[in-house]
């Protein structure tokens, strides 16, 4: 049954990277791979920019959460429902971020499917009667790197890519916070100081995973992490200064 479900996604993609293999100039795989992508965060597109635009709100109402949870830290019930209220205000939904994320998950499975098994011949089996089946995928991108091995710089690229992608969408929460020497830190804080930690550490373990995980598996894969990565980079990019210039607008008016 699952497996069933799964073909569900692992086909059309497939028979998606195999027509655009078809109608680019000279069969490049590289560039089928890299149309395939594009179509993938295109068809993703609205639902992420509502996740970027979610999280960067979160960001921005972190002094009102930090106030509500210092106010209220000894009534959790209320503290919950202080911050709902505050999520509601704002238009905030806290666990849009975890959506695309559940989404892209079977999508890269799936796509990792089509990286493992496209170059071989008997893959083909699967192509629709409406699209042309070449008989054989030339694991060859530009003539220069064989997709259908591991290949060091585009796992390099991979994750240097990733790094900047963690780091721009943690933004602000994994700046040091200035703590008083004697004052004493409530469990809370040290509760959020922990988390912070964990974050700063994801930055970079992010990024070696992504590395480690390109150079294990055929290089089709990391081009298509560096496409989707930088794809996101500039997504949010545009998204954030597009925010940062409506909020400017309103402080102006106001």
């Amino acid at each position: 049954m699952l497996g069933e479900i799964f073909n569900l996604i692992y086909y059309p993609l497939f028979n998606l990277m195999v027509f655009f293999y078809n109608i680019v100039p000279g069969n490049d795989i590289g560039i089928a791979i890299i149309l395939l992508t594009l179509f993938v965060r295109f068809v993703l597109y609205p639902m992420n920019t509502k996740s970027i635009k979610s999280q960067k709100k979160l960001q921005e109402i972190q002094p009102l959460m930090k106030k509500i949870q210092t106010k209220y830290k000894d009534n959790k019930e209320e503290q919950a429902k202080r911050l709902m209220a505050l999520y509601q205000k704002h238009k905030i939904n806290p666990l849009s971020g975890c959506l695309p994320i559940l989404i892209q998950l079977p999508i890269l499975i799936a796509l990792y499917r089509v990286f493992i098994n496209g170059f071989k011949d008997e893959s083909l089996a699967i192509v629709y009667p409406f699209i042309t089946n070449p008989g054989h995928l030339d694991p060859m991108f530009i003539g220069l790197v064989n997709l259908s091995e591991t290949n060091l710089p585009l796992a390099l690229m991979a994750g240097i890519l990733q790094f900047f992608q963690t780091k721009m969408m943690m933004g602000d929460k994994v700046k040091d916070k200035k703590v008083e020497e004697d004052k004493e830190k409530s469990a809370e804080d040290k509760t959020q100081d922990f988390a912070q930690s964990m974050m700063k550490q994801m930055m970079y373990i992010l990024p070696i995973m992504t590395f480690f995980f390109a150079m294990s598996f055929p290089s089709g894969l990391a081009l298509y992490w560096v496409v989707t990565t930088l794809f996101a980079i500039i997504q949010q990019m545009i998204i954030m200064k597009k925010q940062d210039k409506e909020s400017a607008e309103v402080t102006v008016i106001n």
